[in-house]
């Protein structure tokens, strides 16, 4: 395989790994990149692009699985939680509330909607979605959607840490979710959207949002593995492996920067940041 495709596949890693948590769309930036500049679909022969785009997704998840490998070992009843580096302190209200401890039940019925009404459109999705036009689309109103949570959002948060999750929020936090399903919305947008709407701080609602991604993501990654594993051969090997680990690198800084910034700055800037991107490519580009 040719040095101009692993570096290819680095910078689509870097793409992912710098935006997957970020309210800004990973998988729309990866397409902006693609159509308007790298073009992986001309040197990836017989495996489909989209596919690639997802299963590097991997190393994104990594990255939060070892960020928060105490919040998981707890939820899966395997360790005593000891939070990760600079995650809120729960009050004693909100271990009333919750029951102490955020559940694996409750993030379940966090992941329902999007995961069932994505299996559903998934052939749809792929066939007729993943194009810079809908990218463009999907960035604009999910831009709207994140300066309507801080707009409307209360000024004081009555939700400081996800330990006082419930399973009402969860429902309505996932159903939310679904409009990520829609390239260029932005998965984490959507959700910490949703969350700030009902009260979260924006680092309670980032921890669950970041929490729900590791079963969705590796579900999606999965999925797509399977449906295409003929095309996965000794020379793709290196494309894929190298996008993993750049995705995983620059994920684990981005998510310790931005866990660290998303109680400061909130969501506006992120939006704005959207809406300046669609109306650049729109403009130079389309």
């Amino acid at each position: 395989m040719a040095i101009l495709d692993i570096l290819k596949a680095i910078i689509l890693g870097l793409v992912e790994g710098l935006t997957e948590f970020a309210p800004v769309s990973s998988t729309g930036h990866m397409i902006l990149v693609d159509d308007m500049w790298l073009r992986s679909q001309e040197f990836l022969g017989k495996y489909p692009a989209n596919t690639f785009k997802v299963v590097i997704q991997l190393g994104s998840i990594l990255a939060v699985v070892i960020i928060f490998k105490n919040r998981f070992l707890d939820l899966l009843g395997l360790g005593r939680l000891s939070r990760p580096t600079g995650e809120a302190a729960p009050t004693a209200a909100s271990r009333a509330e919750a029951g102490g401890r955020l559940r694996l039940s409750q993030v379940i019925v966090g992941l329902l909607p999007a995961g069932v009404l994505g299996l559903l459109l998934e052939d749809y999705i792929d066939e007729h979605l993943f194009s810079t036009r809908t990218v463009l689309v999907g960035l604009v109103l999910g831009a709207l959607l994140m300066i309507a949570a801080d707009r409307f959002a209360p000024k004081k948060p009555r939700i400081e840490s996800v330990d006082q999750m419930t399973y009402g929020r969860a429902l309505l936090i996932g159903l939310v979710q679904c409009f990520s399903l829609w390239p260029g919305f932005s998965r984490s947008g959507s959700t910490i959207s949703g969350g700030v709407l009902l009260g979260m701080s924006h680092r309670a609602a980032s921890d669950f949002t970041f929490i729900m991604a590791v079963p969705i993501m590796l579900g999606a990654s999965a999925l797509s593995i399977a449906k295409n594993w003929q095309y996965v051969t000794a020379d793709s090997l290196p494309f894929f492996i190298a996008g993993f680990i750049s995705a995983f690198v620059f994920a684990l800084l981005s998510i310790r920067f931005f866990l660290k910034l998303i109680n400061r700055i909130k969501l506006v800037p992120f939006a704005v940041y959207r809406i300046v991107l669609a109306g650049v490519v729109y403009i130079f580009f389309l």
